[in-house]
Order: structure tokens, then C-alpha cells, then sequence
């Protein structure tokens, strides 16, 4: 999931290079406004790609997720004031 993300993340990044690049290198030639268009299209694309690039995939563990040690578990459960079903105190 992870190269998954990262190559979405790339893809979508040189993306943002190419139209910037593309805009004043060679559309402003023809048109300064269309210019302009390509850079406010290529301004939003990083934050989209962030948001791509941090998005916690079905496969991913997240931060609140058991551990699966026992231990640790129970000592993360008693910090954060949480008691887990089935367990005596």
C-alpha cells in the first residue's frame, strides 16, 4: 500500500512540475491567461497529494490499533483511561 501511495504522490508532483514549467516556458508564448490557468491548476495539486500521500490505507495500522502485545496493551489502556471488555480490573 505503501509504494502504492508514494508512486500517486510522485505521479501527481511532477504533474504540478510539468504544467508550472510548461506554463511559463511555453503557453505564456501564446497566452499569458492560459498561463496563468495552468499555475492556479498546478497550485492545488500538492495539498491533494499530501492528503493522497498520508491517507491511512484498509491495510495500514493506526495509532490507537492493539499492539498486539498484551502488555503494552493494558499499560496504553490504563494511560488513556480506557478498560477493554472481558478484562478484570
Amino acid at each position: 500500500m505503501y509504494a502504492r501511495r508514494r508512486y500517486r504522490y510522485f505521479v501527481m508532483m511532477g504533474t504540478c512540475l510539468t504544467l508550472f514549467v510548461l506554463a511559463w516556458g511555453v503557453v505564456r508564448l501564446w497566452s499569458v491567461p492560459v498561463a496563468v490557468g495552468m499555475c492556479l491548476v498546478a497550485m492545488v495539486i500538492p495539498p491533494l497529494a499530501a492528503v493522497v500521500a498520508n491517507r491511512r490505507g484498509p491495510d495500514d495500522r493506526w495509532w490507537d490499533d492493539p499492539s498486539g502485545d498484551p502488555k503494552s496493551d493494558e499499560w496504553w489502556d490504563e494511560l488513556d483511561g480506557k478498560k477493554r471488555p472481558g478484562r478484570q480490573p
